[in-house]
C-alpha cells in the first residue's frame, strides 16, 4: 500500500483512541467487539495516509499496515504515567 484515504473516527467512551479506517471499506472490516471497547466512532477527519507520513503518536506506515492486515488501525491513548511525565517534562523547559 502507498497511500490510502483514510476515515479518522475518535471514541466517545476512551479519550485519545482513534480507529483509522480506509474511506474505501469504512467500518465494515472493524470487528463488534471493538465497539464495546471504543463506543460508537465520531469522525473526526479524513486524510491521506501514505508510509511516511507522520502522525501525532504513530506514523503512516504503522497505520497503513494495519488497515492492510485487519482492515482497521486502533491508535490508544499512551499509559497515563508516560503521559504525565511527557507534560512535566516540556512545562519544566518553559
Amino acid at each position: 500500500m502507498t497511500k490510502v484515504l483514510c476515515d479518522i473516527y475518535k471514541s466517545r467512551k476512551k479519550d485519545e483512541a482513534y480507529l483509522y479506517v480506509s474511506r474505501k471499506d469504512g467500518l465494515t472490516k472493524v470487528p463488534e467487539e471493538l465497539y464495546e471497547i471504543f463506543g460508537k466512532p465520531e469522525l473526526a477527519m479524513t486524510i491521506i495516509i501514505t508510509p511516511d507520513k507522520k502522525l501525532a503518536r504513530t506514523d503512516g506506515g504503522k497505520v497503513l499496515d494495519g488497515i492492510d492486515e485487519k482492515g482497521f488501525y486502533l491508535q490508544m491513548p499512551p499509559a497515563k504515567e508516560t503521559y504525565m511525565l511527557d507534560l512535566f517534562c516540556k512545562l519544566d523547559k518553559e
